[in-house]
């Protein structure tokens, strides 16, 4: 079984949400979750982890964006087949513009997610 570690902020609601998801569909525990917003170790710089999504894949290179979330997927079942089709680097070239393309809206929705959560 292929181990992944993702990093990721553990302060931002949407990550929260999202890994929190991403633990549910890890029923075989094969990915380990590290909060770099808390006490978690940083295999490069904090601010750089927390700018963009973080994984690795058993050891090997750190990988960012569209990449670590494709090894991200390949860990669980469910997600496989869109992981392995990340391999693919016209496949990957899309996901990585879709994440810029999100990571440059990323701030308002987090704003809108902080709002809703302080109204519950």
């Amino acid at each position: 079984m292929r181990r992944v570690t993702v990093w990721h902020d553990g302060q931002c609601p949407l990550c929260r949400r999202e890994i929190a998801l991403m633990r549910r569909l890890d029923r075989r525990g094969a990915i380990r979750f590290v909060d770099v917003a808390g006490s978690g170790s940083c295999p490069i710089d904090r601010e750089q982890m927390l700018a963009r999504f973080h994984a690795q894949e058993d050891g090997g290179p750190l990988l960012s964006g569209a990449a670590a979330f494709a090894a991200m997927w390949r860990a669980i079942p469910m997600l496989r087949p869109l992981g392995i089709a990340a391999r693919s680097p016209i496949v990957l070239s899309m996901l990585e513009q879709l994440y810029r393309g999100f990571l440059r809206i990323r701030p308002q929705l987090q704003r809108w997610l902080i709002r809703r959560e302080a109204r519950a």
